[in-house]
């Protein structure tokens, strides 16, 4: 009789227990990265996106002369001046060397070229606007190009926390002088202090 009620008594215990546990573990909170969560991330995302592309075809259309095209990596440009001569673009293992400036949509100058001044950037192994850094590697030596960059590869969410603005679109203008091999930049560099190559001759400038 009393290993039968010490029976009893254990039972209840586990029971008790494990009641105890299961409505601890429906109390939990949600977490944020639950499937709920990220599949409306991803609406507002396409939804941000989608918003941006409508004013990018609204410039596009709105330059009617002008010829836009679509490059793979979400963004559009097109020729200012073109360089049909030359079938190089720049890869990764270059420097490249260029000037831009940075507007908004409606034409608003942003950064001056002036005040950003002149560029060095080696292909892949810098930190630069996504943008830019794909297309940098669709031009030749000599082109200038305008490019209309959605905020997702230009300053994305953040803005530059200047002058432009958080899920800012852009548009650039780009003027690539010439790039060379990173070996060839870093021989120029022993040579002298602070090159600046200046055209397609890999000729130096020093800078006083």
């Amino acid at each position: 009789m009393k290993e039968h009620k010490l029976l009893i008594i254990v039972l209840f215990a586990f029971l008790l227990v494990s009641s105890c546990k299961q409505h601890q573990e429906a109390r939990k909170p949600l977490s944020q990265t639950s499937g709920s969560f990220m599949k409306k991330s991803i609406a507002r995302n396409k939804k941000l996106v989608a918003g941006e592309e409508v004013q990018i075809d609204s410039v596009i259309k709105g330059n009617p002369k002008i010829k836009f095209q679509a490059a793979k990596n979400g963004f559009w440009y097109t020729y200012i001046e073109q360089n049909k001569l030359d079938t190089l673009t720049p890869k990764k293992g270059d420097v490249v060397f260029f000037n831009y400036e940075i507007k908004d949509l409606k034409g608003n100058i942003i950064y001056s070229e002036l005040e950003l001044g002149p560029q060095t950037y080696a292909i892949d192994k810098q930190n630069i606007m996504t943008g830019l850094r794909e297309g940098i590697k669709l031009m030749h030596k000599n082109e200038k190009v305008n490019f209309l960059f959605p905020s997702h590869i230009a300053y994305g969410y953040h803005g530059d926390e200047k002058k432009i603005g958080p899920n800012q679109p852009l548009s650039c203008t780009l003027t690539l002088h010439n790039f060379i091999d990173e070996k060839a930049f870093q021989k120029n560099i022993q040579l002298k202090n602070n090159p600046i190559i200046t055209n397609n001759k890999d000729t130096l400038k020093t800078k006083k």
